[in-house]
C-alpha cells in the first residue's frame, strides 16, 4: 500500500487520530507534490475537512459535523462551510465566502469577505445572512498536495488540513450566486 493510500484509509475513519494521520501527511508530502500552475483546476469542487493540526472546535473533525471548503478557482471564490451532518445539513449552515487567486507554486491567496449564516433552499431560494468580514491581515494556503480526491494544505497560522473530495455535493449548489459573491463575471 503507499503512502498515499494509508492516508486516504485513515482519512476515512470515522474518527481520526493527529498522532496516526500526521507522520502520513507528511511523507505525501514529499511523495507528491502538488504544482498550482500544473494543477489548479482540480481545486474546483467541495471538500470536506477530515483532520487539522489546530485546536480550534470548528477545526477539529466531529462525527456530527461537516465542515466543508467549496472552491471555484476560475470565478477566484470559495466558501468554508460548517453544517450538521445527517437529513438537518441543508437547514442551516454557518459560512465565510472569500475571495481566492492562485499566486504560483503552490500559494493560494485568500481575502475573507463576508460571513455569517445561511438557510435552506426553497422553491429556488435561499435566505443569507451574510454580513462584510474585515480581515486585518493577509491570509493563504499553501496546497502541498492536490489530486482528484486528497487536498493537503497549509495556512498563514501554521495550521495542516486533509480534505477530502465530496463528489456527492456540487459547488454551484453550495455557493452564493456570482452576482452576491461579488466575483467577477
Amino acid at each position: 500500500m503507499t503512502s498515499r493510500e494509508s492516508l486516504l484509509e485513515l482519512l476515512r475513519q470515522p474518527v481520526v487520530s493527529t498522532d496516526a494521520v500526521k507522520p502520513w501527511v507528511a511523507r505525501v508530502e514529499l511523495e507528491q507534490p502538488a504544482n498550482l500552475d500544473r494543477d489548479a483546476a482540480l481545486l474546483d469542487g467541495v471538500w470536506e475537512l477530515r483532520w487539522s493540526s489546530a485546536r480550534q472546535p470548528w477545526l477539529v473533525q466531529s462525527p456530527w459535523l461537516e465542515n466543508l471548503q467549496v472552491l471555484d478557482p476560475a470565478h477566484q471564490r470559495g466558501m468554508n462551510l460548517l453544517r450538521l451532518r445527517g437529513p438537518l445539513a441543508s437547514l442551516a449552515a454557518v459560512s465565510v465566502v472569500a475571495r481566492l487567486e492562485a499566486s504560483g507554486g503552490q500559494r493560494l491567496a485568500v481575502r475573507f469577505e463576508r460571513g455569517g449564516w445561511i438557510g435552506p433552499r426553497l422553491a429556488g431560494l435561499r435566505p443569507e445572512l451574510l454580513l462584510p468580514v474585515r480581515q486585518p491581515f493577509p491570509a493563504w494556503l499553501d496546497i502541498t498536495v492536490l489530486d482528484d480526491e486528497l487536498r493537503i494544505c497549509r495556512g498563514n497560522a501554521g495550521t495542516v488540513f486533509a480534505l477530502l473530495r465530496r463528489t456527492d455535493l456540487n459547488a454551484t449548489d453550495l455557493l452564493p450566486p456570482l452576482a452576491e459573491a461579488g466575483a467577477p463575471s
